[in-house]
């Protein structure tokens, strides 16, 4: 009797989708790791997100499918706005609720003007030395791996940019700020900072991204509501560059765009530009060289299979 063989499951193929979902990650999953469900509800063959979120942060992670991933490295540029939680009297290893307690100090008496004066002083450019549990990467590990084995590795500090930092609320061991900073600024560090300067330590408690860029957490969803809307909660590409110049061109430009050519076009306002094709469909991103005055391409997008349609993008 011949043997029987159990049949095998196989997987359906990853499909070609394209577009932009503003998710709103939940506290204590990984940006990865929330990303990853993303794509297999979609079964989409790539995706990116636009800036990890730490596990125990929340709030607004664009996820970027298909050619969406060519825009993520643009997104990963821009500013980011948060809304922080600041614990007072207490310092923690990692400079947020997941470390443990190194250090507690009394926290002074605090005021509105009191704080309000503190927060000016971090206004501005300046130069922050990035936390050793951080994922920056130090002879291909990352800085948290010699964190966790107690070793301090030398740093070197990074510019900064605040360019707002507003404080909702205070009670005497805690105060709340909304903080809008450039890329690469670590709001943990902030806190322990701003701790400091208020004449004692702190660790963040909260930390929710409400915008990345021109995108606005208004309108996230859960994994849940993603789960139930599918393809419907799709954003077209270029809802996330609506801060650059459009730059509508003519069937031969599109044509010579897509070949790598440049444009002949006037200086635009912004360095960086969006191409539209003769039907108004967005396909590529522009760059202008101020050395030669000509446009050229920076990204072009192979939107074989659109799933949104552009225009929404005008409309949002």
């Amino acid at each position: 009797m011949a043997k029987q063989t159990k049949p095998q499951f196989r997987r359906p193929p990853r499909e070609n989708v394209h577009g932009i979902i503003l998710l709103n990650k939940p506290v204590g999953v990984s940006s990865n790791g929330i990303l990853q469900q993303v794509v297999r509800l979609f079964n989409a063959k790539k995706g990116g997100h636009t800036g990890a979120l730490d596990p125990f942060a929340s709030g607004l992670l664009p996820i970027c499918l298909g050619e969406a991933t060519k825009v993520s490295g643009l997104l990963l540029e821009a500013d980011k706005r948060y809304t922080a939680t600041l614990k007072l009297g207490e310092a923690t290893d990692t400079g947020d609720t997941e470390g443990e307690v190194v250090e507690t100090q009394a926290v002074p008496a605090l005021t509105t003007e009191k704080i309000e004066q503190v927060l000016t002083q971090f206004m501005g450019e300046s130069e922050q030395v990035p936390p050793m549990y951080s994922a920056l990467k130090h002879q291909g590990k990352p800085l948290y791996h010699y964190a966790r084995q107690g070793i301090e590795i030398e740093r070197p500090a990074r510019k900064i940019t605040i360019s707002a930092l507003n404080l909702i609320s205070f009670e005497p061991q805690q105060i709340v700020f909304d903080v809008l900073c450039s890329k690469g600024t670590y709001v943990r560090t902030l806190g322990e900072d701003i701790a400091k300067a208020l004449g004692t330590v702190g660790h963040l408690t909260a930390l929710h991204r409400t915008q990345t860029g021109s995108l606005k957490g208004d309108a996230m969803l859960s994994i849940e509501e993603i789960e139930a809307q599918g393809k419907a909660c799709l954003l077209p590409l270029d809802i996330a560059l609506q801060h650059l110049q459009r730059i509508d061109l003519t069937a031969d430009e599109t044509a010579a765009v897509k070949m790598g050519q440049k444009v002949d076009r006037p200086q635009p306002h912004t360095d960086l530009v969006r191409f539209y094709d003769e039907h108004g469909t967005f396909f590529a991103v522009g760059e202008w060289l101020d050395d030669v005055r000509i446009l050229k391409p920076k990204r072009v997008f192979n939107l074989d299979e659109p799933e949104v349609d552009s225009a929404v993008a005008e409309q949002a």
